[in-house]
């Protein structure tokens, strides 16, 4: 019998064959096409971007050694995250009881075995090459992988002969995780917008007032609550947190919190030592005749700072299901009763409580005054500025505000080593010195340069491209801008509205030749940093990453 949730993803997935015909290598059959679709739907389920963010990861065909996709992060704390994808669609058994098969953990096992290990050779594609050799380049380094590896199926998660294979392969559970995804994980994101109506019960007494015409309760709940609530719900609970689940493995506080709940001497402190958990809803009731040991019935729940916490309870609570004595362990819980006109204030409250860490702050970014006016003078211009993120495929008039964040640090702020390596900060540590004193015009050809440097990077037009342009994208981007306002004859502080027609024209006329300037200026560099001698695509990486290279490029340049 058909799983109905299999048979939506099926129809998803024949959706983005035929309406995103761009995202396919040339020469696959229409099976093959839906078996690519279905790794490139599961990359952006996971990792929470559009599709043609995850199109750029994907390494599906020969020679991919089990590798579908690859997602690098940014280096963090001496870590930086990998996360693979290996997908197994059946076409023709929509019923979603099959197991992920047996041969694909073994895969699975060897690739993690061979392609981490910078001493180890393996034969691989063209679109994974230069990928695992960046990630090697990392490890050289001294930067510790933490790998995820994303199993996908249309159906069931691998069997227990499998499970045997992975603990006896005995990576180490701190820096390898193994994740299972599929139909049912996939149809519950797509219905993410539904309401969350749930109760809650508290423990012990509870503060409740109004407060400047809001509801609010402060009190406190057992771990287990959490848990239950995360099982039931999932991460339908978390549409507005601004942080994506980072797991356990990858991150540090969330290791601590795990480490703590298993510990039988802290986890009774536990209370103390967490911040708690802050959550909105549009209604909640209690028995007010009770005083205490409150059982809350909540409406429209959302958690916006906390939910690393719960989701590192639920896993912790799912995977020790015998240590009973975590009932008694307990948890700040922050209750704000918001009307749904509230949004401003939410975004306040999100902003405020989770601007500690910046790594997906372009949301809380998007509408303060530098993004709103970027974006009317973009506008005037003739293109449309996208200060929030999007899923959908952006059209050539369309510039979202993470690529002009980039390409502004990278060509217009000449660091286009930060601007690949800590993309993160773009909207953080690194906001005003890119945005303050940024016009429209600045914005959109920054954009420009960089989207026609990248569109060659994908799909070279160069009979014989350079051995470094998988890595150099940001240096011959930042040379581009040199080299075109040498053109124009005018200063940066002078490229404004006057000159952003003529700055267009150029570049779309000349872009072949100012390429091989700057690709010519790149070699020269490269031949001066290593005495002409040959170069691997580890030293290339390093290289692109540790800004060696700009002190050899011409004065004209930077």
């Amino acid at each position: 019998m058909m799983d109905i949730n299999a048979s939506i993803v099926d129809q998803r997935l024949s959706g983005i064959v035929e309406g995103h015909p761009e995202f396919f290598p040339k020469g696959l059959d229409e099976t093959r096409k839906k078996s690519y679709a279905f790794v490139l739907l599961c990359a952006k389920i996971a990792l929470g971007i559009g599709l043609s963010e995850a199109a750029e990861l994907m390494t599906e065909g020969a020679g991919d050694t089990g590798v579908d996709a690859i997602y690098i992060g940014d280096v963090d704390d001496g870590e930086f995250e990998i996360t693979l994808f290996q997908g197994k669609y059946k076409h023709k058994d929509l019923t979603g009881q099959a197991n992920f098969p047996e041969n694909g953990i073994k895969a699975a096992i060897s690739t993690v075995t061979t392609l981490f290990d910078p001493s180890k050779k393996a034969s691989m594609n063209e679109r994974l090459k230069p990928k695992i050799e960046e990630a090697r380049s990392l490890i050289r380094d001294g930067y510790i992988p933490v790998i995820k590896m994303v199993l996908c199926n249309n159906g069931a998660r691998w069997s227990e002969s499998a499970d045997d294979l992975i603990v006896n392969c005995h990576f180490p559970s701190d820096q390898v995780a193994w994740v299972h995804l599929n139909h049912d994980e996939i149809v519950r994101v797509l219905k993410r917008s539904k309401s969350v109506d749930d109760s809650i019960k508290l423990h012990g007494k509870a503060i409740i007032e109004d407060f400047n015409f809001r509801r609010v309760l402060v009190g406190k709940v057992s771990i287990r609550e959490v848990a239950e609530l995360f099982n039931r719900n999932g991460d339908q609970l978390l549409e507005r947190n601004i942080r994506r689940y980072l797991g356990v493995n990858r991150n540090r506080v969330n290791a601590a919190i795990h480490d703590t709940l298993l510990d039988e001497e802290k986890r009774n402190n536990f209370y103390f030592f967490n911040n708690g958990i802050t959550m909105i809803c549009n209604k909640f009731r209690h028995n007010a005749l009770q005083g205490e040991d409150y059982q809350l019935n909540l409406n429209g729940i959302q958690i916006i700072n906390g939910g690393q916490s719960c989701k590192t309870i639920q896993e912790t609570f799912n995977n020790s299901g015998s240590l009973t004595q975590l009932s008694d362990t307990y948890i700040l819980l922050r209750l704000y009763e918001l009307a749904e006109d509230d949004q401003d204030f939410v975004h306040d409250i999100t902003y405020a409580t989770n601007s500690q860490n910046p790594v997906d702050l372009r949301d809380l970014r998007s509408n303060d005054d530098l993004q709103m006016q970027l974006e009317t003078g973009i506008k005037d211009l003739n293109y449309e500025y996208k200060r929030k993120r999007d899923d959908t495929t952006f059209k050539n008039h369309q510039l979202s505000s993470s690529v002009v964040g980039e390409s502004v640090l990278a060509i217009w702020r000449k660091k286009p080593h930060q601007a690949k390596f800590r993309r993160k900060d773009i909207f953080g540590k690194l906001y005003s010195e890119i945005f303050t004193g940024l016009s429209p015009t600045q914005a959109i050809i920054a954009a420009l340069i960089f989207r026609l440097v990248e569109n060659e990077r994908k799909r070279p037009t160069q009979k014989s491209p350079p051995s470094f342009l998988p890595y150099a994208s940001h240096y011959k981007a930042m040379l581009l801008g040199a080299i075109l306002m040498r053109e124009l004859g005018v200063t940066l502080d002078k490229l404004d509205h006057r000159v952003c027609e003529k700055a267009e024209a150029l570049l779309e006329e000349n872009f072949p030749a100012y390429q091989k300037e700057a690709q010519d200026n790149i070699k020269e560099a490269l031949d001066k940093l290593y005495g002409g001698t040959e170069i691997s695509l580890q030293q290339l990486s390093a290289t692109f990453r540790r800004g060696d290279l700009l002190g050899y490029l011409g004065g004209e340049y930077v």
